[in-house]
C-alpha cells in the first residue's frame, strides 16, 4: 500500500509532455526563425522546450517536467502556428514581434495574436504609433477604446501614461477627439515648490515634463509645438481644469495617486459630451502630505460597480522598460510587506 501524499509539500509535478508536430509555411521560415534562430531560441527558454526544425516542419518537446495540465510544448506550437499565419497574411514578423508574443502566449496560451498585429477600428490607426507588449496592455488599450471612463492602478513602467497618450493621439488622428487635455497634479515629492526659479507655471513645468516626453515620442517635438499653439493639445496642472466642462476632448489624469479627494472629483465632474478620460496612477507612491487621503484609493472604492467605468490594475509583471526596473519593483513590494508584518499589533 502507498502513502498518501503529505499535507504541504511541493505541488505534483507531470512527467515531461509529449512531442508535438508543427507544419509551418516554407516562403518565410528565414524571417520568422530569425538570425541563427535566435527567434527559437527565445521562445525555447521562455516555454522550457527544444525545437528541432528540418524547413517547415518542426518537432517540439519538453526539455524538463511541466505542472499538472499544462503542455509546454503545445503552447510553443500554437504561438508559431500563430505567428506563420500572420507572415502568411502580408505582416512581416519581427524580433520585438516575437518576445511579444511570448509575453501574451504566457499569460494566456488561448490568445490570438492577429488581434494583436492586425487590430481593426481606432486600434488599427494607433498601430502606428505603439504596439502592445502584453496581453494587460492590450486590454488596457480595448478598455480606453470601449469606455469613456478609464481607471488604471499599477507600477512605473508598465505604459500606463504612455498608452493613454498614443490612444489620445489615435483618436485626434481619427477626429474622433477634437483635442487633448493632459493634467498632474503639482505635489512636492520631497522638493519644494516655493524654492523654484520663475512664475506658477513654471514652478509646475517640471512635474509636467514625462507628459511632454510621451507626446514628443509619439506625435513629434514640432508637431507638437503646432497643436499647443493652436490650443489642440494642452498640458496643465490639475488645480487649472477647476471650473471647465471639457468637451469632445481625450482627458488623462496622470500621477492621480497624489490627486486629492475634492481634485479627483473635480476632474470627473469635467467630463463633457464626446470626451473620455483615463485616470493613471501607483497608489504605493503617494506623495500627499501626511493625513491627506488620496483620491485615486477613494475612487477604487466609490466608483467600483459604476457601469461605463473599466478598472485596470497592472502588476509587476506587467513592467515593460529595462528588466532591472521588475526587479525594484518586486524588491520594494517584499520590503512594504516585510515592513507591514512588523507594524502588525
Amino acid at each position: 500500500m502507498t502513502d498518501a501524499p503529505r499535507q504541504g509539500g511541493p505541488a505534483p509535478v507531470a512527467p515531461a509532455a509529449g512531442p508535438v508536430e508543427v507544419a509551418l509555411g516554407e516562403e518565410h521560415l528565414d524571417n520568422l526563425f530569425g538570425p541563427q534562430d535566435e527567434n527559437l531560441r527565445r521562445i525555447e527558454q521562455a516555454f522550457g522546450v527544444e525545437i528541432a526544425a528540418r524547413g517547415g516542419q518542426l518537432r517540439i518537446t519538453s526539455a524538463a517536467a511541466t505542472p499538472p495540465g499544462e503542455s509546454r510544448p503545445e503552447i510553443a506550437g500554437a504561438l508559431l502556428v500563430q505567428l506563420d499565419r500572420l507572415q502568411q497574411q502580408g505582416y512581416r514578423v519581427r524580433a520585438s514581434d516575437v518576445v511579444t508574443a511570448i509575453r501574451v502566449f504566457e499569460d494566456d496560451p488561448k490568445a490570438r495574436l492577429e488581434e494583436f498585429f492586425r487590430p481593426t477600428g481606432v486600434l488599427a490607426a494607433l498601430k502606428r504609433h505603439v504596439t502592445p507588449r502584453n496581453l494587460r496592455q492590450q486590454l488596457y488599450l480595448k478598455a480606453m477604446a470601449d469606455h469613456d471612463l478609464v481607471i488604471t492602478i499599477g507600477p512605473a513602467g508598465t505604459g500606463k501614461t504612455y498608452l493613454a497618450v498614443a490612444m489620445a493621439a489615435a483618436m485626434l488622428n481619427e477626429q474622433q477627439v477634437r483635442r487633448i487635455v493632459l493634467a498632474r497634479p503639482a505635489v512636492e515629492a520631497g522638493e519644494k515648490l516655493g524654492f523654484l526659479p520663475g512664475d506658477l507655471v513654471e514652478k509646475v513645468n517640471p512635474y509636467l515634463r514625462p507628459l511632454y516626453d510621451s507626446l514628443y515620442d509619439i506625435l513629434g517635438f514640432e508637431r507638437v509645438g503646432k497643436m499647443m499653439e493652436r490650443s489642440i493639445i494642452e498640458v496643465a496642472p490639475l488645480a487649472f481644469m477647476r471650473g471647465r466642462t471639457l468637451n469632445e476632448s481625450f482627458i488623462i489624469l496622470d500621477e492621480a495617486q497624489n490627486a486629492t479627494s475634492e481634485q479627483m472629483k473635480m476632474l470627473l465632474t469635467r467630463i463633457g459630451f464626446g470626451s473620455k478620460a483615463v485616470i493613471n496612477g501607483d497608489v504605493t507612491q503617494v506623495d500627499l502630505p501626511h493625513g491627506r487621503a488620496s483620491g485615486l484609493r477613494e475612487a477604487q472604492e466609490v466608483l467600483a460597480g459604476v457601469e461605463g467605468i473599466a478598472f485596470m490594475k497592472f502588476d509587476k509583471r506587467d513592467v515593460v522598460r529595462h528588466p532591472l526596473v521588475q526587479k525594484v519593483v518586486h524588491a520594494y513590494e517584499k520590503f512594504e510587506d516585510r515592513k507591514a508584518r512588523r507594524e502588525e499589533p
